[in-house]
Order: C-alpha cells, then structure tokens, then sequence
C-alpha cells in the first residue's frame, strides 16, 4: 500500500473501514456480529481470508466466523483449539504493536497442534516484504478495560488473517488499520454479548421472579447498556405508571436527563391521543404503538413493551418497559396510506377514500325473514322504525342486521323529504362538475388544465365547513359530503361554492374561467356508497340540462 497514491487510497480505505465498523455494530445477534467482523476485514482491510477464534467459557478458543473461503469456511467452522497452543502462539513471533507476526521460517513448529487452520505451501520469497502462503497474523482481541482502551480487559478473542491481496506484509497504515479494527471489534464483540444476557434476562425476568434475584447483576448491566430504551415503573397504587429508572437509550430518545426521567409517569409523557392505549398496554402487559414526549415539545413514535414482573407472594410489583424508536417507520407508513387515500395533484381524498368515509356513515337495511313487520315498522315510523312504549325505546331499523350487521351506536343517517324543507338535517352529498374544462385543456395544454383543477380543489376546501369532506372523485368532477344540513343549507352551499369557482383563474400566465354544475343527493341508511353517488350524479345532468348553455361555458 506504500504508493504515491497513498494518502487517497488511505482515504478511500477509512471510508469503507468506517462503514464495515458501522455494520458490525449494527448486527442484531452475536453470530452477526461475529460474521461481520470477519467480512470486515475482507471487505475493508485488504486480506482474502479472515477467521475469528472466539474465547469459550472453558478457556479454549472455537472457529466462530470465517470469511473468503467457503472450503475452508466448512472445514474448521465450529472446531476449538486449546488455550495453551494459542497462548503459545501469542508468545512467539514478532511484536507488531499488539499484533503478531509469525513467519513462515518460524511457523512450520505449529503445524501439528490442535488449532484449526487453513494454510497452503508456496514457493519462498522473492523480495524481503513478500508474503508466504504459511505466513501468519494474529490481532488479539481484548475486552474494554475499566479506562475503555489498551489491552487491560481480558482476552476475548483472536483475529487471523492471510493472504493479503497485494502479495506484501502489510506496511505501517495496513498494521495499525488492523489493530484498530481488532479493538473495534473487541468492542462490538462485548456489546453484542451483553445484548444476548439482556435477552435472556428478559425472558428469565417474564418467567420466574426468583431468576432475577438470581441474576440481578447481569439484568442490571443488561438494562444500562441496552442500544434500545429501557424503563422501570411502578405498577398499581398511587403511583402506578411513575417511572423508577431509565437508562442512557431511553433519556437520549425523549432528551431528558435521568433525574428528571423520574418526575414523570408515562402517562405524563405519552400524547393525548394515545392515553388510551397506553392505559391498555399498562394494565394488561403487551406491546402497543404509541407517541412520547420530547423535552423540545415535540413527540416521537415509538413501540412499547410492558411486561409485568410479578413477587411470588405480593403479586406484581412493577413494570419493566422496552421503547424502541419507530419513528421513520411510521413516517413511511404514513406517506404510503396518505398515498393510497388521496389525489397526487390537489392533495384531496380520492375515489376510494370518499366511498370509505360515505360507506362508514350508512349501514345496509336488515335482512330479515319478518320483512312485512319491517316494512309496517318503516312506513308508520319511518328508516329508522323506533317507538317509545313505557318508557323503552325500540330500534327495529338494526336489531335483525345479517350479513352487513347492525353498527352500535349508531346514529341512522336520514335524508329531508322531497319539495320541501321541513327542518329534517342529513347528510348531503353535493356532485361538481367543472364546466368548460375540457376547453381549457385543448387550448391551453394539460399544465394549464392541471393549475385550474389545483385551484378549484383549494377553493371548495376553503368554502366548506370543518369536518365536511371534499374529494377529487376523477377528471373534473369533485364530491363534497356535509352533514347536518337541510335542503335550504344544501342549495346555499352549492350556490357560494359554484360563485367561488366562477372566479378567474390564473393559469400558465393567463386568467381562464370555469363553470360548474351542482348535484345534490342526499345520504341514507339502506344505501350504498356507490348509489348515494349515483343518485347526486344524475341530479347533476339533471341541473347541468336545464341551465342555458351560454351560463355553463367558461369564459
């Protein structure tokens, strides 16, 4: 790597071992952890081949990951060596800072222990530096001391590595890039093993109370160095939900320190809107999807999971609460369900949409084998056919629903008798349909005719009420759905919304006109969607037909 190019090709090499570091530290389980270490060092560092010896409980050292070689990867994979023949092989060789270099003049005494190895024969040396197929490189690796650096912890594992790709023994950049790899990996190594005792805490914790007082200290460094945030609440009494203790995750998550962490319940932090669920989740244990606090104000998604940790004589005691960021996650779900539900160009509800919220107010007429009953029912009392006797109230129009079901609670949708207003409120569905669009489109182009349709969306949206849906149905027609209103308030509506849309226009530079053309059905229960539709369409041709057509062209 000794070139003139050297300082770029140094730089391109950080990136990459900057990237590899990243991956490892990502990995989900030890054994991906492991594996990424040893694709590290061939992805990043130059070498064709890489092995991690892992340190066991009993001292020996196992074949835990290898990478370059998949012959060899099945040959030695998961075969142990003893410490001694490893502790022998740290201890000759040359000292390459904390790297060991054995060369092949020297190594050929190791062929016969009991380490798993790959090696093959070559031909000797040409030139000083040249690397030789039995050539071998050792990068200890060390568990972080109580200071976080140097070789102070103990031996974890042993990183080997061979065949380097430019045929040369690494340099002084190639021998402190492995060194430093070696104790990024110590350190991904000992965080993935402290997830894994978190893990099993977990699960020892939800089982069996006896199992945490049997390993309290394991369950206490798992929670303090979980990558996810970690909580301990109260459960039960006054102070059900108040929040113990928390680790460094969950404090950086929400951006408020520990000691004020502990002020608060999580209903205090939870968003008004999830109390509900977070009530849920408390009480019954379980994992929901809710929204926290910020300490800047703002809120964060996050999935939460209670499990309840039970006293064997006192029943439980508390909560012990893993919050995970989901917050991207949500934002795509989003994006994608707003999407689904609403027009691209003007940002209103779409097609589907509109028929969603419309079907969500009706319910479909029983199907009932007393047909005649009901029929009797709806004509002497109307969709509905309720009666008060003594004091009961009756609904027929619901209580023998089959395969649409009768909705609880629900309030009938009803619409005001035909040729006059008697004060009856409904839902009114108002059919729009641009007049003298296509005109625009022809002479102006498909921009101009995009910007008039843009406008007219904004311009019905801002002429209705709070709580009233307007919806681009396709091409130049467009629903509104308002409830609560008479046959009078309907046709106001349509009235102010056609003025507001009569106004000019300005498009690609030029002021353009459209006129519009109203329907109004109106919506009630035994109806579908598509028929309440339906219906306002015709009453739109039917209003469409009898204006002149000079009052319909847009000018």
């Amino acid at each position: 790597m000794e070139t003139e190019s050297e300082p770029y090709v140094r730089l391109a090499s950080l990136r990459q071992l900057h990237q590899v570091m990243a991956d490892m530290n990502k990995a989900r389980s030890l054994a991906d952890t492991l594996q990424a270490v040893a694709d590290g060092v061939v992805q990043a560092l130059g070498y064709e081949l890489a092995c991690v010896n892992l340190v066991r409980p009993d001292g020996d050292l196992v074949v835990a990951a290898f990478s370059g070689n998949q012959a060899a990867e099945a040959l030695i994979t998961g075969r142990a060596g003893s410490r001694e023949s490893w502790d022998r092989r740290l201890n000759m060789g040359e000292q390459w800072g904390d790297l060991i270099f054995i060369p092949h003049t020297e190594g050929w005494v190791l062929d016969d222990d009991d380490v798993p190895q790959w090696y093959t024969d070559g031909p000797a040396p040409r030139f000083e530096d040249e690397w030789h197929p039995s050539d071998r490189l050792f990068a200890p690796m060390y568990a972080p001391g109580p200071q976080g650096g140097g070789n102070s912890g103990e031996l974890i594992g042993v990183l080997s590595v061979d065949r380097p790709r430019n045929g040369r023994r690494p340099g002084a950049w190639g021998r402190e890039a492995l060194q430093m790899y070696a104790f990024q990996a110590a350190i991904a190594i000992s965080n993935a093993r402290l997830r894994s005792n978190m893990q099993r805490a977990l699960v020892r914790l939800e089982r069996d109370q006896q199992a945490l007082r049997a390993s309290e200290e394991s369950f206490r460094q798992a929670f303090e160095y979980a990558p996810s945030g970690m909580a301990i609440a109260e459960m039960g009494g006054d102070q059900h939900g108040r929040i113990l203790r928390t680790n460094d995750a969950l404090c950086r998550l929400l951006g408020r320190p520990a000691s004020a962490m502990r002020r608060y319940a999580f209903s205090d932090l939870v968003h008004p809107e999830d109390i509900g669920t977070l009530l849920r989740t408390s009480a019954e244990g379980g994992r929901a999807e809710l929204r926290l606090g910020r300490r800047d104000g703002t809120y964060v998604w996050v999935s939460l999971r209670n499990s309840v940790v039970a006293d064997a004589a006192d029943g439980p005691r508390f909560l012990l609460t893993h919050v995970e960021d989901i917050e991207e996650r949500k934002r795509r779900e989003l994006q994608l369900a707003h999407r689904a539900s609403h027009d691209s160009l003007t940002g209103l509800p779409n097609s589907a949409e509109l028929r969603s919220r419309l079907a969500a107010r009706l319910c479909r007429r029983p199907q009932s084998t007393h047909a005649g009953v009901v029929d009797a029912m709806d004509a002497a009392y109307g969709d509905s056919a309720a009666f008060d006797s003594g004091g009961h109230t009756f609904d027929f129009g619901v209580a023998t629903a089959e395969p649409y079901g009768a909705y609880d609670h629900h309030v009938h949708a009803v619409a005001p008798e035909d040729g006059r207003d008697d004060g009856t409120k409904g839902l009114a569905v108002l059919f729009c349909d641009l007049d003298g669009f296509k005109s625009i489109n022809d002479r102006f182009g498909h921009n101009a005719g995009d910007a008039v349709l843009i406008e007219v969306a904004r311009r019905l949206s801002g002429g209705v009420r709070d709580g009233d849906t307007v919806a681009r149905l396709g091409g130049d027609e467009f629903v509104i759905l308002a409830n609560g209103l008479g046959r009078a308030d309907a046709q106001d509506l349509a009235v102010r919304l056609r003025n507001e849309i009569v106004q000019p226009i300005r498009a690609e530079g030029r002021a353009v006109r459209v006129g519009a053309s109203f329907g109004i059905g109106w919506a009630h229960c035994g109806m579908t969607a598509d028929e309440v539709l339906k219906s306002a369409d015709e009453r739109m041709y039917v209003e469409k037909r009898s204006r002149p057509k000079q009052h319909r062209r847009a000018g």
